[in-house]
């Protein structure tokens, strides 16, 4: 019974109503503070993992893991192909063949990156083919110069299937009527649409024609690797160099897109760490209550002395007082946290489409929508960092509990 006399004692001080309403109303702003940020912390963190999710899947699911090129291209790309994929850790190969250019329709103009690919090869290590808007992605054949955009260089464009595109290329052929920019008109056969910056700079055609274009003697330009682990691409990569034989480099997707992830984690660290300070701020409103608190309840704790209670049980009650607010807190906001972090994408979606606005533009952002995957190891981290700063919170009045002495309580008391 004395071992559960603290518990019972703290439980009943919390549910009841106390006499100074100003102590209430501090309680209930610490419980507040900590559900909202709890909550927030949860989502946030969700957000953020849902952009790294979309970096890896998305992006990078559609840039190469790893290239390896040759100094004069790749000749004999199939048997360098076969070769490479065999190693350990590389999940496949494709030849590629790379032309920037500007890409014109009826006046509008737009940079683009066309990619000269072998569907066959390609379909085996993109999510491409996944992505189809429009069209097919097996509709690129060789010599009929037909092309796939993605879904916001269409729109720029003013295109759809069928239509007539013209590649300018930055090289000028000499002409009768003297130096001319090389063109090559297309037709649009397909439109792909991965919710990233690609769609507005990426397109496809058949590697025959591109490597036509790109006036390479025969074979690839290269050869994109995907890897089973992206992590370990740089290593990978770095290896292949030495271990091939030929005149070969390689590189890899932290070149490329290297910075953009690694901001991303920074900024999931720095938005934590941030969020967690709040979270510790409300946590510590709980010392102010408390102490209020114990100034409030002296006379009742010079009575649980003058009865026999020693000071560590008193310093209990309180503890337990103090823990209450911080566990219903936390449990409401990883509550709220939870359900937000699981229908915000949905959310964000369904306001921009009420409000007929775009949050996340593509050509600003890699991503047109707001991602989120929430990961349970967040939120045990959250929920357990709270809940100990809670606990530590009501150390120090309790403390304070535990050594008020009985006489003098009871004389101003009475």
């Amino acid at each position: 019974m004395l071992k559960t006399l603290p518990f019972v004692i703290g439980l009943r001080y919390t549910q009841a109503k106390r006499r100074n309403h100003f102590i209430s109303f501090i309680s209930a702003i610490s419980m507040a503070g900590l559900t909202l940020g709890v909550a927030v912390l949860i989502l946030v963190l969700s957000v953020m993992n849902g952009f790294d999710r979309e970096l890896r899947e998305r992006i990078l699911g559609m840039v190469p893991h790893a290239a390896i090129y040759g100094r004069s291209g790749l000749e004999n790309w199939e048997s360098l192909a076969k070769e490479v994929s065999s190693k350990p850790g590389i999940e496949g190969a494709a030849p590629f063949v790379q032309i920037q250019g500007m890409m014109s329709h009826k006046g509008r103009v737009q940079g683009v990156m066309v990619n000269g690919i072998e569907p066959e090869w390609e379909e085996k290590i993109s999510i491409l083919p996944d992505f189809m808007k429009q069209g097919e992605f097996h509709s690129l054949a060789p010599k009929q110069y037909s092309i796939i955009l993605g879904d916001l260089l269409a729109k720029k464009l003013g295109v759809s299937l069928g239509d007539k595109v013209t590649l300018i290329m930055p090289e000028a052929s000499l002409t009768p009527a003297g130096l001319m920019p090389r063109l090559k008109r297309f037709t649009v056969s397909g439109v792909f649409s991965v919710g990233a910056e690609l769609d507005a700079n990426f397109a496809y055609i058949h590697m025959t024609d591109a490597v036509k274009l790109a006036r390479l003697a025969k074979g690839a330009q290269g050869l994109r690797l995907q890897m089973d682990d992206l992590f370990e691409a740089p290593k990978i990569a770095w290896d292949l160099m030495f271990e091939l034989d030929g005149d070969y480099r390689t590189s890899d997707w932290t070149r490329t897109h290297g910075n953009l992830f690694q901001a991303i984690k920074m900024e999931k660290t720095m938005i934590g760490l941030l969020l967690l300070i709040i979270v510790a701020v409300a946590a510590f409103n709980i010392v102010s209550t408390l102490v209020m608190v114990v100034t409030d309840k002296q006379g009742d704790i010079a009575i649980l002395r003058t009865l026999g209670m020693s000071p560590k049980s008193i310093m209990a009650v309180f503890m337990v007082q103090g823990s209450i607010i911080g566990v219903v807190g936390i449990l409401l906001g990883t509550l709220a946290g939870v359900i937000l972090a699981l229908t915000v994408t949905d959310v964000i979606a369904w306001v921009e489409q009420l409000l007929g606005i775009q949050f996340l533009n593509a050509n600003v952002y890699f991503i047109s929508y707001l991602p989120s995957q929430l990961l349970w190891s967040d939120v045990l981290v959250v929920t357990v960092s709270g809940l100990l700063m809670s606990f530590f919170a009501t150390l120090y009045p309790a403390y304070r509990a535990s050594k008020v002495k009985p006489a003098e309580a009871l004389r101003y008391d009475i």
